[in-house]
């Protein structure tokens, strides 16, 4: 098998474009330059004082939990056996206590509610094994595949367009500029903090730009509707309220009490001391087997009770609302949607994924 001891996750192949290979810290840069990276580096932090904190307290792991979420993702990534976890990590620049330690710090973080606060540093000034640590955390929550997808789009976009005017790059840069906070005269030394050059950023700019243009092409009014109509019952928004009982035979007796008492369920979790919550969502957020039961149902309709925990959930649909383009969340959803067809197919014309460690560590 090849050696990847020296291998940095920021060194690992994950696409490219033309003869142009592209790494994990290429994908993290161009982050850093849309300026999408600070709350996930941020989340970082979090994970890693709780580590910390959990070393200070002589925290006990509940290791069964642990190896019960590494089994989930060896499950959910088809990694049947040792050897094609070995080789999956090793492909990524990644070891097996990379990932004993990643699941180790997502039960920390869960197990420990305060007493910790992150450390208040930057990632461009982050010591190169703290930054290391944050590539293998994002390689192995899958955030790195939506990066570099990111990364993808723009690149097909800067393939596929024509080349743009000078006036359009000078827009992009003003753009970046007051996207990341700085001044012109600043720019020297945030690139010289980055490790790039004026090279670097003028590919970034001129890709940016070309993705925008596509998007002002295809994010049109007509466009829009149309996806939407396509869209509208998946879009459909639910405003519901719920109550949580602890047995099927009380979530029955409050039933009964709604349907033919004629109470309200807020009534009914009130006198019975339940917990009650009002909640909204659009359909496609609820899981395909539970999505029926919400689209039959009408305004005032009380729905039969549902395992909930260790107990049973009793919801009465409030409201069911359209999808309008007016509603930032169905927009964003539409929007989305649209973009992903739309570049899905033209990254295939322009670039491929391509996980890998350099060949020259091979």
């Amino acid at each position: 098998m090849s050696s990847t001891e020296s291998v940095s996750p920021h060194d690992v192949i994950v696409c490219a474009c033309g003869t142009q290979e592209y790494t994990a810290r290429d994908a993290v840069d161009a982050a850093i330059f849309r300026n999408e990276l600070e709350d996930k580096w941020q989340k970082f932090l979090r994970h890693v004082a709780a580590e910390r904190r959990a070393d200070e307290l002589e925290l006990e792991l509940d290791e069964s939990a642990i190896s019960a979420a590494a089994e989930e993702f060896r499950y959910r990534h088809d990694l049947i056996t040792a050897e094609e976890t070995e080789a999956w990590l090793a492909n990524r620049g990644l070891t097996f206590e990379d990932f004993s330690d990643y699941f180790a710090r997502q039960y920390c973080v869960g197990a420990l509610n305060e007493g910790f606060s992150p450390e208040q540093i930057g990632y461009t000034s982050a010591p190169q094994e703290l930054r290391h640590l944050f590539v293998a955390e994002l390689i192995l929550s899958g955030t790195l595949e939506d990066m570099t997808t990111k990364l993808m789009w723009r690149l097909a976009a800067g393939c596929a367009g024509k080349e743009l005017a000078s006036e359009t790059i000078t827009a992009e840069k003003r753009k970046f500029l007051h996207r990341i906070g700085i001044e012109p005269a600043q720019l020297a030394h945030w690139l010289e903090e980055m490790g790039r050059d004026s090279q670097w950023l003028n590919e970034m700019l001129a890709i940016e730009a070309a993705y925008g243009t596509h998007c002002d092409a295809l994010l049109v009014p007509e466009a829009r509707q149309r996806e939407l109509m396509a869209l509208r019952l998946r879009l459909t928004r639910f405003e519901i309220e719920l109550v949580e009982l602890e047995s099927h035979d009380a979530a029955q007796e409050a039933l009964f009490c709604v349907r033919e008492d004629g109470m309200s369920l807020e009534e009914v979790a009130t006198e019975g001391r339940y917990p009650y919550r009002r909640a909204d969502f659009l359909l496609e957020d609820v899981p395909a087997d539970a999505q029926q039961k919400y689209f039959s149902g009408s305004p005032g309709d009380v729905l039969e009770p549902t395992p909930h925990g260790d107990g049973f959930e009793l919801c009465c649909i409030i409201k069911k609302v359209e999808p309008r383009l007016e509603d930032p969340s169905v927009k964003s959803r539409v929007d989305q949607r649209l973009l992903d067809h739309y570049f899905s197919h033209l990254t295939t014309k322009y670039t491929y994924p391509r996980l890998s460690v350099p060949a020259s560590v091979q």
